[in-house]
């Protein structure tokens, strides 16, 4: 019988432990997967480099799953990279706690709160910032923002939790913390402390006073870039760990090889030398961030989305389809590409055929579900300031129109089409509303018309643009009629390459 992951000892192959975990000198909202194959991973490897106090408090916002595996693990667990040419495994060793944030609120803001706490660190996708997409501001008529407003000592959303642990800190020791974005939202750093002050600027006078001085004189709020494919776990890597390195392990990370980190070297309190695990500080983020938001993750959607409607599970199995390959490359080099400042050494060519070669990935299975879940959110990053940038030059987006009706073909369905069960499983916080208008559209073009102008799904801008959305309309009456290979078909007929032969350098 295999044993535990507790039970490893130094003579355990490849794995060496160290004595003790480093005492906590980070706060990480968002114990989830790509956490723990990522930054964990970068912490792990400055830890061993240089030392320091740099130990991760691990919080789960509502799930105990993984907190409670860790508590039996000894915080432990294995990261899986996972390729055709094999498998390699790795054992973190930095989480010195994990709990859940949901009914440990107060337990939150002590732990943010705490002097020894340096870096609050943040993977909480875009639902987690609770913000208004058409204004970026904090969206004020959800109950969770409504509810921390005004219960200061059981905060439910990572920002509320912030802003009451940073009162904390003001109220006691006053020592400077840095609060670290991780996630996929445009210039994230400056994104986040914009809703930190917001939540703060509607405290009580006095209160927002104080919490306003303290946010301005003793935080900072570093731009980060993030990439990692990091599928679910599943019993399948169970089982790989138990067969390959003789444990059990509750909870390992399947993971890609490939992993990039590009962040923004504005740590008011110090932080861990990530560079020993390849980090890179750089002032150029934001080109780093558009490269990843709208080359690889534009990109990542379309192929989800018209995988799922050609009933393709994985994103390799997706991308195998020549139309859906050819449709890809399209919409990156051609509709993607022209908006991007490029990053200064960054080769667009080799940048695009390791992007391929990372979604070709068979070993990894990177579902098409779990890429196109979320896609009210994530769309809104991706598609408008490329596709406006083409509708003023006078150009049609046609592969940006196209990624937005496969979405909603996906996500809303006209009556009597059947987008198939990847795309029943895909989640979102808009299905319910876009299920509902897809019920009273007549057409394609009802629909974008009813989602894109009425409602703005993807902005105020793009809702004025109604050769834009007529287009998206068309796209979805043709995947409902004749599938998405002939709407591919026709989004190439009428697209053409972009005039721009190069943004590399690109002020």
């Amino acid at each position: 019988m295999a044993s535990s992951l507790p039970a490893l000892s130094t003579k355990t192959p490849g794995i060496l432990r160290r004595p003790a975990a480093p005492a906590a000198g980070i706060v990480h909202l968002g114990l989830g997967n790509f956490h723990r194959a990522h930054q964990a991973v970068y912490t792990d490897a400055a830890v061993t480099a240089q030392g320091g106090d740099w130990g991760i408090v691990g919080v789960s916002s509502r799930s105990s799953a993984i907190p409670d595996a860790m508590h039996a693990q000894d915080m432990l667990y294995t990261v899986v990279e996972i390729s055709p040419e094999g498998s390699k495994f790795s054992v973190p060793q930095v989480h010195t706690d994990a709990f859940t944030a949901a009914g440990n609120q107060g337990r939150v803001i002590s732990a943010i709160g705490d002097a020894a706490t340096r870096i609050v660190s943040l993977t909480v996708t875009e639902n987690g910032y609770h913000y208004t997409p058409a204004t970026g501001s904090l969206n004020l008529k959800d109950p969770a923002i409504r509810h921390d407003l005004v219960h200061p000592a059981a905060p439910r959303t990572p920002i509320g939790q912030i802003v009451r642990g940073l009162q904390h800190r003001s109220r006691t020791h006053a020592e400077p913390v840095t609060i670290l974005s991780c996630d996929n939202l445009a210039d994230n750093g400056h994104h986040t402390q914009r809703l930190v002050r917001e939540f703060a600027s509607l405290l009580p006078p006095a209160e927002a006073a104080a919490a306003l001085a303290f946010i301005d004189t003793r935080t900072s709020f570093p731009s980060s870039m993030v990439d990692r494919i990091v599928p679910a776990t599943t019993e399948h890597y169970r089982n790989l760990v138990t067969a390959r390195r003789g444990y059990t392990d509750r909870i390992p990370v399947p993971a890609e090889p490939f992993t990039m980190w590009i962040v923004e070297d504005n740590f008011i309190a110090g932080r861990p030398a990530w560079e020993a695990g390849g980090a890179v500080f750089s002032d150029e983020v934001a080109g780093y961030e558009q490269l990843k938001v709208r080359l690889l993750n534009g990109t990542h959607s379309l192929i989800a989305y018209l995988g799922a409607l050609s009933g393709a599970d994985t994103i390799p199995e997706s991308v195998s389809h020549t139309h859906i390959e050819l449709a890809a490359r399209s919409v990156l080099r051609n509709e993607y590409l022209p908006s991007v400042s490029v990053p200064a050494g960054v080769d667009v060519d080799a940048y695009e055929e390791q992007l391929f070669s990372r979604w070709r990935n068979t070993a990894l299975g990177h579902g098409t579900s779990q890429v196109g879940s979320d896609g009210s959110v994530k769309l809104r990053q991706r598609i408008p300031l490329p596709a406006l940038e083409m509708l003023d030059d006078g150009r049609m987006p046609q592969l940006l129109a196209l990624t937005t009706a496969s979405y909603l073909s996906c996500i809303a369905p006209l009556a009597g089409f059947d987008p198939g069960p990847q795309a029943d499983a895909m989640e979102d916080p808009a299905r319910g509303l876009l299920a509902g208008l897809a019920a009273g559209a007549r057409s394609g073009k009802d629909l974008a018309g009813k989602v894109l102008g009425d409602h703005h799904l993807l902005g105020d801008e793009l809702a004025e643009r109604s050769e834009f959305i007529a287009r998206t309309g068309d796209f979805i009456d043709i995947i409902r009629s004749a599938g998405p290979l002939a709407a591919i078909a026709e989004a190439s007929a009428h697209s053409h390459p972009s005039s721009l032969q190069t943004t590399q350098g690109r002020p």
